[in-house]
């Protein structure tokens, strides 16, 4: 199959020439946009075989670049907290991410998120679409606007929708809720955790839903 061409590789997984792991090495080489550039390599998404659950975030970020892993930073340990206290093991739900590299800018010796432009977002979905259709989730949660806007359309709005099981093209139940990310430049430490229990709550819908099937 043709290096590393994202819409091939979903067009190969739609038509179940691919699996997993041969789409996760052919992302391993794709330069569908500029972005492979700055990121140190791709960051494909892990978890079981066959999760029921399928978390989609923005894109990795530093520590997430560092190891290939996503959701491993300050934002994956929160995330982390919060499935535990929502009752979702994190072994038992694949987590990912709607743009592969990370987008950065520099100051000083940092290295620090940038937001990935509509294009980046749009070069970057067939690998998104692949994991969706090969792993065939019950659920997809979307974290924070732009993977919610990969899935369900740019008019779509965290801050108005956020909750509501809706459907998408490429996932047939999808909820969105905010970015663990954003917990963390909470103001103040009531805010968060104010806006930290709403993100749980937000979980645990989730989970009751994978209950109820």
């Amino acid at each position: 199959m043709p290096g590393s061409d994202p819409a091939h590789w979903l067009d190969a997984a739609l038509h179940g020439e691919a699996d997993v792991e041969a789409v996760r090495r052919a992302a391993l080489g794709c330069q569908a946009c500029d972005l492979w550039k700055r990121g140190t390599q791709t960051v494909f998404g892990e978890g079981p075989a066959r999760p029921r659950l399928l978390l989609v975030g923005e894109q990795p970020g530093d520590k997430e670049d560092e190891s290939g892993r996503p959701f491993v930073g300050p934002a994956g340990r929160l995330l982390d907290a919060a499935l535990e206290r929502a009752r979702i093991p994190r072994g038992d739900v694949w987590v990912t991410n709607a743009v592969k590299h990370f987008k950065w800018k520099a100051r000083g010796k940092r290295r620090l998120h940038e937001k990935p432009s509509p294009n980046e977002v749009r070069a970057c979905q067939p690998w998104l679409a692949a994991e969706i259709a090969l792993l065939a989730p019950d659920l997809v949660v979307c974290l924070g606007a732009t993977a919610a806007q990969s899935l369900l359309g740019p008019r779509f709005r965290v801050t108005a929708q956020r909750g509501r099981l809706l459907s998408a093209p490429l996932a047939p139940r999808v909820l969105a809720t905010v970015h663990p990310s954003s917990l963390l430049r909470a103001p103040d430490a009531e805010t968060r955790a104010r806006e930290l229990d709403r993100f749980v709550a937000d979980l645990a819908q989730a989970a009751a839903l994978l209950e109820r099937g």
